[in-house]
């Protein structure tokens, strides 16, 4: 039995889910061997072995698949600094180190899942067009709860950090990552560029780029919003 052939007859809610997340895991399978740019409904589609009219059943466009993608992503990664960061940071230490530290895990982690990078580095450019209001509202609902989990997370690793700043600072993440993203991932015209050593210094490495931001990101909002 073929896989598109176990697809058509699922009829149950949970034949549903599985069906819907078989789309998910083949998008992200996509942005393994291609940027978002490239990935389109018709080839997803053939991947996935659905006919497209099947896919647009549960995802209304090419945009609202990697929305939900995205949204998936950044849940699993605040997952994972749930346990990463409480284990990373010394509860004793002075505010002056434990910032550091935070910043040091936040950028290790992102760094080891670059779909969550590539994702947010189009999120706003890319992903919010082409969509209804139905999913913009529920991708803007998601985002501002994930905001509020690393907001919590942060907070507990930083008691010193407002709630205004914490909030800042982990909407701060998201607008640094994928701001970085796309710079310290040069096209190949302008890795040629960079081999002109008077254009070295403009070829950004992510991890240092992203550490060095983030630090002074929460550093800046330590000072501006402390904890009253």
């Amino acid at each position: 039995m073929t896989r598109f052939a176990e697809f058509q007859r699922a009829r149950s809610e949970e034949q549903r889910e599985v069906r819907r997340q078989a789309i998910l895991d083949t998008a992200a399978a996509m942005l393994a061997e291609m940027p978002v740019a490239d990935l389109s409904l018709n080839e997803l589609s053939r991947r996935v072995g659905l006919a497209k009219s099947n896919v647009l059943r549960y995802f209304e466009t090419r945009e609202a698949v990697l929305l939900d993608l995205f949204d998936t992503a950044w849940r699993g990664w605040l997952a994972r600094l749930g346990t990463e960061l409480p284990a990373a940071i010394d509860p004793a230490a002075p505010v002056a180190e434990r910032y550091v530290q935070v910043a040091d895990v936040l950028t290790a982690s992102l760094v080891a899942d670059p779909l969550l990078c590539e994702l947010m580095s189009v999120s706003a450019g890319v992903l919010e067009r082409n969509i209804s209001p139905e999913v913009a509202k529920r991708y803007k609902l998601g985002a501002i709860a994930n905001t509020e989990t690393l907001t919590a997370l942060t907070r507990a690793c930083l008691p010193e950090l407002g709630a205004k700043g914490g909030f800042h600072f982990a909407a701060g993440v998201l607008l640094s990552t994928g701001g970085l993203w796309p710079l310290t991932n040069p096209t190949d015209a302008m890795l040629c560029v960079y081999e002109d050593p008077a254009m070295a210094a403009m070829r950004l490495d992510f991890r240092t780029a992203l550490h060095e931001m983030l630090a002074t990101l929460l550093i800046g909002c330590l000072t501006r919003w402390p904890a009253e």
